[in-house]
């Protein structure tokens, strides 16, 4: 019978409060190619975790494992969400159960305008934000509610696919490479933002490149180097200690 883990140990970190989030022993392949090998990591209700690592590290197959996308394959391991174990569902019940995947290339569909993308999000339950909380939160995609949404620029197309994201009632938001081609003032934006949604006690996975911003606004982080956790513990650890920075992130 499979047991929620509430501890995930890795060769640096070992976590004893219960978690909101776990990933236990996770192993995945893209084809023949083994990219994640064994990570262990949680994280709590609420929380901000970045998930960081140089380029082929595993963080985008790490989230896409967690939604339950069809590729990569997960080959080993347990993720629970809240006592549920999502290692056993597809990425449809992984959404249901709450999880919010933001993929890096956003997926704004075509031909939509921004609220149908939204009112799309919502057709089949569980429903979450209304659009009048979304265009509160968004306030440029309530101006261009009736824009088609592919039209739009890179960060409204952002500020759209996280908005689509809290169109379901989602539990925990996993965002990969946010700020990819953001100038810094729309950056800022996308942060404030994040902020608000953790004060409303949803839970979020950032991977981005930009690492120190990420670092600035989390609370804690994960580091992967080849497949394996390197690092886990509090952000302000990371941004405090150059050498682990100049090793892992190159910053």
């Amino acid at each position: 019978m499979n047991v929620k883990p509430d501890i995930a140990h890795n060769g640096n970190h070992a976590e004893t409060a219960p978690a909101y989030l776990s990933v236990w022993d996770l192993q995945a392949y893209y084809g023949e190619s083994y990219i994640v090998q064994g990570i262990s990591f949680n994280v709590h209700e609420g929380e901000i975790l970045a998930l960081l690592g140089r380029n082929g590290a595993g963080k985008t197959t790490t989230l896409r494992s967690i939604a339950r996308m069809a590729n990569p394959q997960l080959h080993r391991g347990e993720i629970w969400l809240d006592h549920q174990p999502l290692h056993n569902m597809t990425a449809h019940q992984a959404a249901q159960a709450g999880i919010g995947l933001v993929p890096e290339d956003r997926r704004i569909i075509p031909g939509l305008t921004v609220e149908e993308n939204l009112e799309l999000a919502q057709i089949a339950p569980p429903v979450g934000w209304s659009l009048d909380r979304l265009y509160d939160l968004f306030p440029r995609l309530a101006e261009r509610r009736k824009q088609e949404g592919v039209t739009l620029s890179g960060g409204e197309q952002q500020m759209l696919a996280v908005a689509r994201a809290l169109a379901r009632d989602i539990k925990v938001l996993l965002l990969d490479e946010p700020y990819e081609g953001l100038a810094p003032v729309i950056v800022d934006e996308i942060e404030k933002t994040l902020d608000v949604i953790k004060q409303q006690g949803i839970t979020t996975v950032i991977v981005e490149q930009n690492a120190v911003r990420a670092l600035e606004l989390s609370d804690r982080a994960v580091i992967l180097d080849t497949g394996g956790i390197v690092f886990d513990g509090t952000a302000r650890e990371v941004l405090d200690n150059a050498e682990l920075r100049a090793e892992y992130l190159a910053i």
